[in-house]
């Protein structure tokens, strides 16, 4: 009997190559496949979207994202990591609906400006943790909030379960957020932003 969290077509050559250079880099904390399938089929369901990506990493997650945007969408990534901006750079330099910005995610949201964000993915501690106002002002009504690593992880510091507790307790009274937590791969939660 087939696994239902298999990928339905092979992994996306652009994604094979992101983790390629993930795994020379040396770098553990990219999303895995199962979550990268759930960012595919999200990212496809805003057609023409502006997607929102904090905390590149080297690319992983942002390859799943294209993957699964039409041509009309558009992405922006930030990565604070000079390092690991150059690895996702090199990685999705030749598509031109993804810019990549070298910068603190939490200053960033501080002062960007724009048009809404149709589908906000947060990797990083900032959108999450922190700056959760600044990054909620910034998404359109009917916008997807997604987050991951709210499972237990071996690369997390030991202060970081009481903060993953706090943000679990305060996600859910978030008057602005429709949300659900998942108990998938590494613990996610999808929200949805309110219609005003």
């Amino acid at each position: 009997m087939p696994r239902i969290d298999k990928p339905s077509r092979p992994v996306p050559p652009r994604v094979a190559q992101a983790q390629k250079a993930a795994r020379a880099s040396e770098f553990a904390m990219s999303c895995t496949d199962r979550t990268g399938l759930v960012l595919r089929t999200l990212a496809a369901s805003k057609p023409g979207g502006r997607v929102l990506e904090l905390g590149t990493g080297t690319g992983v997650g942002t390859a799943w994202l294209l993957a699964g945007m039409d041509h009309n969408a558009r992405l922006i990534t930030i990565e604070s990591d000079p390092v690991r901006c150059a690895v996702a750079r090199g990685v999705i330099m030749t598509d031109s609906r993804a810019h990549l910005h070298c910068a603190d995610a939490a200053e960033w949201l501080t002062t960007v400006v724009g048009e809404p964000f149709d589908l906000a993915f947060v990797d990083c501690r900032p959108g999450k943790f922190t700056h959760r106002a600044e990054l909620f002002a910034r998404l359109a009504p009917g916008a997807l909030y997604v987050v991951d690593d709210l499972l237990p992880q071996p690369t997390w510091p030991d202060d970081h379960q009481d903060r993953v507790d706090q943000f679990l307790a305060e996600i859910q009274d978030e008057s602005e957020l429709l949300c659900t937590t998942m108990h998938w791969n590494s613990g996610m939660l999808l929200g949805v932003k309110a219609s005003e």
